[in-house]
């Protein structure tokens, strides 16, 4: 394994056709702009970029570049996430009466997620996944609204947010990085349908459970491993195919990015707000 302490020597190495961003988010739009100047392709890490304006930044600078981009939104790719897209799509269980997501967590600690000016908060460094994956699922809602508090970084650390739609009665998703020292992490979602309820928990026996209507419980089977190698063997299929990325697109995570930020707004004006993508 080589390893490099300047980022323009790897990115410019001639045997180098891929490079994943797993910086800090901050210098999210810095580097992967250099890898797509460079005519490389580029694998960039949740958020986006810090901000919704520098999402938009990376969307426009990929959309000249000879190389593929694509955001590593690892829910959208997660096993028992992937079931429940296709049950949603594919009208299964009938429609969505209630949707409901939960990711908690303690503080990870450390200099750059202690300064929320920098990480942006669990807002936008937890709280994404599910935003994301809400808009994948229903698309981008007419408006949210949303109770939280800041707690360690100064930017909102915990929230519960509602998600507006005229076609789903309940939507809503629980974020956040303020659970005491030795509650690990969770995240669990409940969805009930018309004839069906699906309760995905990763810390129960049985990860994903189905419960439908004239049968008895059963545990869904799923997938062996997490979201994250099967984004990343998407991606490098793509590139190998020479095909742009169809299941996470930069301009879906340009609006995950812009959703979180009329999140955070709701939450420091306590009053519902229109979403405008």
């Amino acid at each position: 394994m080589q390893k490099y302490e300047d980022a323009e020597k790897l990115i410019h190495h001639k045997k180098i056709d891929v490079v994943d961003i797993c910086l800090p988010t901050h210098l999210h739009l810095i580097f992967a702009r250099k890898v797509l100047r460079a005519g490389k392709h580029v694998l960039i890490e949740k958020p986006l970029a810090r901000t919704a304006a520098d999402a938009k930044k990376l969307v426009r600078s990929a959309q000249s570049a000879k190389g593929l981009a694509m955001p590593a939104m690892c829910m959208r790719f997660w096993p028992g996430w992937t079931w429940l897209k296709k049950a949603v799509s594919e009208g299964t269980y009938g429609k969505v009466l209630s949707a409901t997501f939960r990711r908690v967590a303690e503080h990870p600690g450390g200099p750059f997620y202690e300064r929320g000016e920098l990480c942006g908060g669990a807002v936008l460094d937890v709280h994404i996944h599910d935003t994301d994956f809400v808009q994948y699922l229903f698309g981008v809602p007419e408006a949210v609204s949303s109770v939280g508090y800041s707690k360690l970084t100064g930017e909102v650390d915990h929230l519960v947010t509602q998600y507006h739609y005229p076609d789903v009665p309940i939507v809503t998703a629980e974020g956040g990085w303020t659970m005491t020292k030795g509650f690990g992490f969770s995240m669990r979602y409940t969805v009930v349908f018309e004839r069906a309820t699906a309760v995905f928990d990763l810390s129960a026996e049985h990860v994903l459970m189905l419960y439908e209507q004239g049968q008895e419980a059963q545990p869904i089977e799923m997938e062996e491993g997490m979201g994250y190698e099967h984004e990343i063997r998407y991606f490098l299929d793509c590139v190998k195919a020479g095909r742009a990325p169809e299941t996470v697109t930069l301009e879906d995570a340009y609006r995950s990015v812009r959703i979180v930020q009329f999140e955070a707004k709701s939450v420091e004006s306590r009053k519902p707000v229109k979403v405008r993508v």
